[in-house]
């Protein structure tokens, strides 16, 4: 009897250790559009902050950072959320911006912000012994062709007859300085991937995805009987990056998972869209990993609201999207998007 209980022991002594050995960290990132840092909406800067600390985000990767007045916008949001208890470590950028709860051990300019035609940062992030490349990209505004598709310039955005000739549709879209933006994070971070970290990119891209734009949707949206291959997307799938609102939810005519353009009630309508008479809405805000052993994609919701602006008219979205609706004011014209990860390690 006393050979067997200690041989139980032994056993229970083994599964806890392993158990213990084998630990699983959350952690969540959240893309978020900040309409010139919230200075768009009334009080939206106080309410970018409020939006930060209700996701609980540990990453968040910002659009729209401008450093208004000589200002450093890191600096500001870091002490603004320091004062409502949270840590988080910046640095210096411009047009995208970079936060993170773990310290950040480097920080690079992968594609610097020339004539406002996008750009692209990194944070190389200790999180807790594990090395996470954090990517940050807001992408070309100029040459957006999804409009030129819908009867607007996609440049200038005056009426113009709809774009429906695919070779012109595709040489139009790569005249903007997208490709150039996401060719250079993926020339960086393959760096990060020969050194075995994770690596995570948001942004908003300004172009909306191939998985959005399929047989299912030609005929939804104004797509105007299009399937498209668009540009950013197929280079990120074709070097193996995972989006990850559509892995969850792969269905785009059940989840759309538009972003923009919101309905802000704090707004007026003609200020957030630039398509009046067409229905603009895309999903042009996007969280990218790259598959990587113990990281898991458990959980993504749209963050911010269920309405959207359609034709100039604010709609409700009937859809399955998996909505936050958050109860503070929102500072931006777009949704949001969070992400939450599990990581297991030993």
């Amino acid at each position: 009897m006393y050979l067997k209980n200690r041989i139980l022991y032994i056993i229970i002594f083994i599964l806890v250790g392993a158990s213990c050995s084998a630990q699983k960290l959350q952690l969540k990132i959240l893309q978020f559009n900040i309409w010139q840092e919230g200075t768009i909406v009334p009080d939206g800067y106080n309410a970018i902050v409020d939006q930060i600390c209700e996701s609980g985000a540990d990453f968040i990767t910002l659009s729209e950072v401008r450093n208004y007045k000589d200002t450093r916008f890191c600096d500001r949001i870091v002490q603004s959320l320091k004062e409502k208890g949270h840590t988080f470590y910046s640095f210096l950028s411009y047009d995208t911006g970079l936060l993170s709860r773990y310290p950040i051990i480097d920080s690079t300019t992968v594609f610097p912000c020339i004539d406002d035609h996008g750009s692209v940062y990194r944070a190389l992030i200790d999180m807790d012994g594990q090395e996470v490349a954090l990517y940050t990209a807001h992408l070309d505004y100029l040459n957006c062709t999804y409009y030129d598709i819908r009867g607007y310039s996609g440049s200038s955005w005056k009426p113009r007859k709809p774009l429906t000739d695919m070779d012109s549709i595709m040489m139009n879209n790569v005249e903007s300085k997208r490709d150039n933006g996401i060719q250079a994070f993926l020339e960086y971070a393959n760096q990060d991937k020969s050194k075995g970290r994770i690596i995570l990119l948001g942004g908003d891209f300004n172009e909306p995805s191939f998985l959005d734009w399929t047989k299912e949707t030609m005929d939804l949206f104004d797509h105007n009987g299009l399937v498209v291959p668009w540009t950013v997307s197929t280079m990120l799938y074709a070097n193996g990056y995972v989006d990850a609102y559509r892995e969850l939810y792969p269905d785009p005519v059940t989840h759309p998972g538009f972003t923009y353009p919101m309905d802000n009630p704090l707004v007026e309508v003609k200020k957030l869209t630039w398509a009046p008479e067409a229905d603009e809405r895309e999903r042009i805000d996007f969280i990218y990993y790259l598959p990587y052993k113990g990281l898991e994609l458990k959980n993504v919701v749209i963050w911010g609201s269920d309405g959207s602006i359609c034709r100039s008219e604010r709609i409700k979205e009937h859809t399955l999207d998996a909505f936050h609706i958050s109860g503070n004011n929102w500072p931006s014209d777009h949704k949001a998007v969070l992400a939450t990860f599990s990581l297991k390690r030993k």
